[in-house]
């Protein structure tokens, strides 16, 4: 290889180097991915800088100043710059600033990609207080003074959960009930809609 790339001009090594640094950064990190290691995370432990929080949003795992960001964009600057100077017959501050352009524009796409794919995950902790306000029916007597079940839907998935009456009343199975409250951070308070 070394005897095809002996008459290229320095700009063009740079751009080779950058594509080809920034291509096996991006396979390792693949490899990483499929082996389970959280690369990410480790660098974000070993350097004590995490780009994610830095930008404000914790959600968001690909940032401009990520793993995945800066291989990127060095593949694409790489890449373009390479192309363009080399068969697009274009000096080499045109090609340069091409390759800076496309770098920065794809690490950016792929960052709202990132984004908006993040809006979709959610933790999977369920907060018992978006209980509050929903209605749902009793699954299990709720006797006077005492606590009983009832079956609602909770952050889109239908639950189970623990539950008391407002009114220290008895609320049979099968009443349609509507949660006024939370007890004690885990006990649903209900009120009878079926007088």
């Amino acid at each position: 290889m070394t005897e095809a790339v002996n008459g290229w001009p320095m700009i063009d090594l740079v751009f080779l180097f950058c594509a080809i640094i920034g291509g096996l950064a991006f396979l390792i990190w693949v490899v990483l991915q499929f082996l389970g290691v959280d690369a990410e995370s480790e660098v974000a432990t070993d350097t004590d800088f995490n780009a994610s929080e830095a930008s404000g949003s914790s959600d968001v795992s690909f940032t401009l100043l990520s793993f995945q960001g800066l291989s990127a964009f060095l593949t694409m600057f790489g890449l373009v710059g390479l192309s363009a100077h080399r068969e697009g017959n274009v000096s080499a501050m045109v090609s340069f600033i091409l390759a800076l352009l496309a770098g920065l524009v794809l690490s950016w796409a792929i960052s709202r990609l990132f984004a908006m794919f993040s809006g979709f995950q959610s933790s999977g902790t369920l907060r018992i207080e978006s209980a509050i306000g929903q209605e749902g029916t009793v699954y299990l007597t709720v006797p006077a003074g005492g606590e009983g079940k009832v079956e609602l839907a909770v952050q889109g998935r239908l639950t189970v959960m623990p539950a008391v009456a407002d009114k220290r009343q008895l609320i049979p199975t099968g009443k349609r009930v509507k949660v006024v409250g939370v007890n004690d951070g885990h006990t649903l308070v209900v009120t009878n809609l079926e007088l």
